[in-house]
């Protein structure tokens, strides 16, 4: 009895303190206290759960937590700049700044953007490109996407890929997606008859193209015939086309010419280079059916320098362009591998991209056979003598002096507008 009183006072007196069931080793047999009564038990001791933490111990589950990569990019939110004492000061950037880089960042999963600003919609495509988004394969082509698809010609209105087969075939999909183009340059980038792109030309979202060079592209018969059969059966395709470059092509011949008949609206043909049997019939075939001119000398319409990447994309392509460029620079270290083949008399391998010469042995022997109408052509033409002698002229403004100056130094004598025509015009 006095163990028990022992024990249940020292019970009671640490009652404060949690120290768990209680074990007492008594005749050989382990008995256990039962601590709200005092009392001995005796039964099987259970093992005490081992506790790794303290009650006090708290535990937070972070699943959205940022990387350091996200952390460290919190101080894009401020704008820090020094004042002239030197100390440093710092702004927050406005709400449009820090929503426009997150969509940016995010801008392949953008489900449409129809409807949407325009203006809005090129800064978000600037913020982008800054980005280097539309480089990336997958999710640039599908962001590239969804700007075309709402904005069109805006994105891009004119492209020049002369010389540029490497891009062609790196981004073909990128190039498929343009829409609305208005002028394309593919000058010498040997495509061939079976390329997947001179069949892109012939769907409705090429339809706007008026002005196509297709210099040097190992063109023949059969492709002019794809090419134009959208147009001569179902009246689309390239109906609207106004210039048209095939020079440097040896594999189109009378046959081929033939398709061309079709674009009615032509106003601009190249044929130099081409493997014409009869030139003489082409060129009267080409005059009684369409109304082209054979021109005596070259036209400026065909020196590939009207035709310019613009558009939103343009540093875009440019950007694809270098990327192509970076891709190549490991060729440079099979310098020692060349030299062996040079040695043992082989075929040295070709590093430097194969450039488009303007002037072609064709083009020589068969001589320029550029094409043009005369009432167009009479349009571009500079004002008559005595029609910038008139009174209304003298009393314009300095801009139309200099083209007087300009008009001078013209030895055309054919006008298409009437001098009554250009004395009302000039008073505007």
């Amino acid at each position: 009895q006095s163990w028990s009183r022992g024990m249940s006072y020292c019970l009671h007196s640490e009652r404060h303190l949690d120290t768990g069931p209680i074990y007492v080793r008594e005749n050989g047999k382990l008995h256990v206290v039962n601590q709200g009564a005092g009392s001995v038990q005796n039964v099987t001791p259970k093992a005490r759960p081992f506790s790794l933490f303290s009650r006090s111990f708290s535990v937070e589950l972070c699943m959205n937590r940022e990387d350091d990569r996200a952390r460290r990019q919190r101080t894009d939110h401020f704008i820090f700049t020094y004042t002239k004492e030197g100390n440093l000061r710092y702004s927050a950037k406005s709400l449009f700044s820090l929503v426009l880089g997150y969509i940016s960042d995010n801008v392949d999963h953008i489900d449409s953007l129809i409807g949407f600003p325009e203006q809005i919609a090129e800064k978000l495509f600037s913020a982008a490109e800054a980005r280097q988004k539309f480089t990336e394969p997958v999710t640039g082509l599908r962001a590239l996407q969804k700007f075309t698809e709402a904005y069109g010609s805006l994105v891009l209105c004119s492209l020049c890929l002369r010389n540029r087969y490497l891009v062609i075939s790196e981004k073909l999909e990128e190039i498929k997606s343009f829409r609305e183009l208005t002028c394309l340059d593919l000058s010498c980038c040997k495509l061939g008859d079976e390329h997947e792109l001179l069949e892109h030309l012939t769907k409705e979202a090429l339809s706007s193209v008026k002005r196509l060079l297709l210099k040097d592209n190992s063109l023949s018969d059969a492709g002019l015939r794809r090419m134009t059969a959208p147009v001569r059966v179902l009246k689309k395709g390239l109906d609207n086309l106004l210039l048209l470059d095939l020079s440097c092509n040896p594999k189109i011949t009378d046959v081929g010419i033939g398709y061309l008949l079709s674009f009615k609206k032509l106003n601009f043909l190249d044929i130099s280079g081409t493997g014409l049997k009869d030139v003489d019939a082409v060129i009267k075939r080409l005059q009684m059916q369409i109304g082209l001119v054979h021109s005596k000398v070259p036209l400026k319409e065909f020196d590939h320098s009207n035709c310019k990447t613009e558009g939103w994309a343009e540093q875009t392509v440019l950007q694809w362009e270098q990327a192509v460029m970076e891709a190549m620079k490991p060729q440079d270290n099979l310098r020692s591998r060349v030299a062996a083949l040079h040695f043992y008399g082989k075929t040295r391998r070709i590093e430097k991209v194969v450039k488009c010469t303007l002037v072609e042995p064709e083009t020589k022997a068969s001589g320029n056979l550029q094409f043009y109408k005369e009432n167009v052509q009479n349009c571009h033409l500079p004002l008559k003598k005595e029609v910038a002698g008139s009174h209304e002229l003298k009393n314009s403004k300095k801009r139309a002096l200099a083209e007087q100056e300009r008009e001078r130094t013209s030895k055309q004598k054919h006008l298409c507008l009437t001098v009554e025509d250009w004395d009302l015009l000039n008073t505007y």
